[in-house]
């Protein structure tokens, strides 16, 4: 009672109290309704972008369909039933299985792939439908179809497959060129059987190669989850464009870790393209053997760059010999592209035709020169070397490889097929270690019995042949680098040339 007497005592008082009250409540409210506002506006722009990736979805998946194959297979393996959802092409990064006597016995696996023609063909990977005895295609819609191959291109990873129906529901292509790292994507297929499921992530890297996975690679990776599965499925950008043919993943559980590939569409339409109107794909070649550039070598060399491609040799009588490239230049560019490596290097060549001509810029002792190339037919038997350009030499005499055996205390034999599936080193390349000398250098290296070698001195060796080419460039007393697989592991191994 005090209290309220001493303010009635006090009018003024009274009033300013009433008055700061009434202003602390203004301002409560003038910056209340802003927040709330603001929060509003965000979770409708958070609802804007969840209904548009909605129509992405909604807009590609009708062209998004699910491939399953059939075929026989002899080989190892468990004596149970094939898992039907069991992905070939991911089980490389598994630990081998144990070899068993060989049997025969069917073998199903389930794709994904996308319709991108009116006429029926459809774009996926090769290691979904190569061998295949039966295609079965079935559409979102229900409909079921059988599927035919066109063509296939086993050195990328795609393939080309054709069914026969009308109203066919077609997923328009993009331009790969154009993603930005940090873009958002949206990975459609069929993963473990689960038809039509989506996942979304980013575009983590651009131009990834040397992944081991193909002979020509440019991958796009991506955080989008993809499983078994979902091989031969679309990458597709925010436009509801596909930009990418989600091809593989790397883990080392066999499911999604983040990781995963997808063939750049640019490159895979025109593959398509050769294989929808030749059944092949004809590419250019230079006749090169490229490496790229280290700092060593820059300062090695004197060049006054660190892009750009080495050029360690050229074959004679090749277009790049005919051109006047020759050994030690530095490649820039090429027809009008930038060269950042010997694998962008090898991708641009098979992508120019043969007999189509090129521009070329080059470093010549440090000094710029251009030179034109008319690209010639790339031979089928070309090696897998850096570049993919210098076709294989001659065998090597067989005491050559004898005696480096000798040397190493190890057997060495090529990868076949068979040995490919028993081991799980399906879609390698390399040469096998049958058997180690007790207490030899190789085995006091850590190489062990059923070992890849997959490359020598960082260059990918495809056979024995390549393999002791390589051992014999090296000087008596220096070190070899090699790179060796076992299991689901890989790594370095130095040995010491005698």
């Amino acid at each position: 009672m005090s209290r309220l007497r001493t303010l009635g005592s006090h009018p003024a008082a009274l009033v300013a109290l009433l008055l700061a009250t009434m202003l602390t409540i203004a301002l409560t409210v003038a910056l209340a309704t802003p927040a709330r506002a603001d929060v509003q506006q965000d979770i409708d722009a958070l609802v804007r972008g969840s209904k548009a990736r909605a129509a992405v979805v909604k807009r590609v998946s009708p062209a998004v369909v699910n491939v399953m194959v059939e075929k026989t297979v002899r080989g190892g393996g468990s004596e149970s039933a094939p898992d039907p959802f069991d992905d070939e092409f991911f089980r490389r990064f598994f630990q081998p299985r144990i070899p068993i006597p060989p049997r025969e016995f069917r073998q199903r696996g389930l794709g994904s792939g996308t319709v991108v023609d009116p006429r029926g063909y459809i774009l996926t990977n090769n290691h979904v439908v190569s061998d295949a005895d039966k295609i079965t295609v079935k559409l979102p819609d229900g409909r079921s179809f059988e599927g035919k191959i066109v063509g296939t291109d086993p050195r990328t990873d795609l393939a080309v497959i054709r069914i026969t129906g009308t109203k066919l529901p077609i997923a328009k292509f993009g331009n790969s060129d154009d993603l930005d790292v940090g873009e958002s994507v949206v990975a459609i297929g069929n993963p473990f059987g689960l038809e039509q499921t989506i996942t979304s992530g980013i575009v983590s890297a651009k131009g990834r190669s040397e992944v081991g996975l193909t002979d020509y690679e440019d991958f796009i990776q991506t955080d989008a989850a993809i499983n078994p599965g979902n091989s031969g499925g679309p990458l597709v950008n925010l436009n509801g464009e596909v930009v990418g043919v989600n091809t593989a993943i790397f883990s080392r559980s066999g499911g999604n870790q983040g990781i995963g590939f997808a063939i750049p569409i640019n490159m895979a339409a025109s593959i398509m393209k050769e294989l929808i109107e030749t059944g092949r794909v004809d590419r250019g070649y230079l006749g090169v053997l490229p490496q790229d550039i280290t700092p060593e070598l820059a300062g090695a060399l004197n060049l006054p760059v660190q892009s750009g491609v080495l050029i360690a040799s050229v074959e004679p009588n090749t277009p790049a010999a005919r051109a006047g490239i020759r050994k030690s230049d530095v490649i820039v560019t090429f027809n009008g592209k930038p060269v950042r490596s010997a694998s962008t290097l090898r991708i641009a060549v098979a992508a120019v035709r043969p007999g189509a001509t090129a521009p070329v810029e080059l470093l010549r002792e440090g000094k710029p020169v251009k030179v034109s190339v008319t690209l010639g037919q790339q031979p089928r038997d070309v090696g897998g070397a850096p570049g993919g350009e210098q076709a294989p030499s001659q065998p090597p005499p067989e005491s050559s490889a004898a005696a480096i055996e000798k040397a190493f205390g190890f057997s060495l034999q090529d990868l076949t097929p068979e040995l490919a599936q028993q081991l799980g080193y399906q879609g390698l390349a390399g040469v096998l270690v049958v058997g180690v000398e007790n207490q030899g250098p190789a085995e006091r290296a850590g190489i062990r019995e059923r070992a890849l070698i997959l490359e020598v001195n960082q260059r990918p060796v495809h056979g024995l042949r390549e393999f002791v080419a390589e051992v014999q460039k090296v000087p008596s007393g220096k070190h070899i680098l090699m790179y060796v697989r076992y299991g689901q592991f890989s790594r370095f191994v130095g040995l010491k040339k005698p």
